[in-house]
């Protein structure tokens, strides 16, 4: 059975709230394995068929815990991942389209093929108390996330990626 590999990071539980809401989909169409940014190495890469990558943007970038696990993987997967499927989810205040640009190109890197459009969550929080505070996302925006995970999921499961 194909692997699904989501790779998230999150600090306000937004970006979490999202993985999971794919993952509870996923699982029900292949194989589905959740790992934080901190905890996923090139081995998980390399043991999927297909990927969500799922990253709050912090100061118009990829959250740096993000950026660390593709500093870690990208390499020792260069050249071995081509060809496979992947998608993505940002968390935002305001923006997002920076840290979709980042995860981008270095998907081009690795010549991985895009699933579905990366979508981005925007919580419009503005303060730094907004910022910081806990997340809560939306029914409306985790039936997109379960949706992704489920079209993604049943892609893997009957062979389209």
């Amino acid at each position: 059975m194909p692997q699904l590999l989501i790779v998230y990071h999150s600090k306000t539980g937004g970006t979490r709230q999202m993985a999971e809401a794919a993952l509870e989909a996923a699982q029900e169409e292949c194989e589905t394995v959740l790992r934080t940014a901190a905890d996923a190495g090139p081995g998980d890469l390399l043991d999927a068929e297909g990927y969500i990558f799922a990253a709050p943007e912090n100061l118009a970038a990829i959250a740096g815990v993000m950026k660390d696990f593709y500093d870690r993987c990208y390499y020792p997967v260069l050249g071995k991942i081509e060809g496979r499927a992947y998608a993505q989810m940002v968390c935002a205040g305001s923006d997002g389209e920076n840290a979709v640009k980042q995860t981008a190109r270095i998907a081009t890197g690795w010549r991985l093929k895009l699933a579905q459009e990366p979508f981005i969550i925007c919580t419009h929080a503005q303060t730094p108390e907004e910022i910081l505070a806990e997340k809560t996302i939306g029914e409306e925006d985790l039936k997109k996330c379960r949706e992704l995970g489920a079209a993604l999921g049943a892609g893997l499961k009957i062979g389209v990626y």
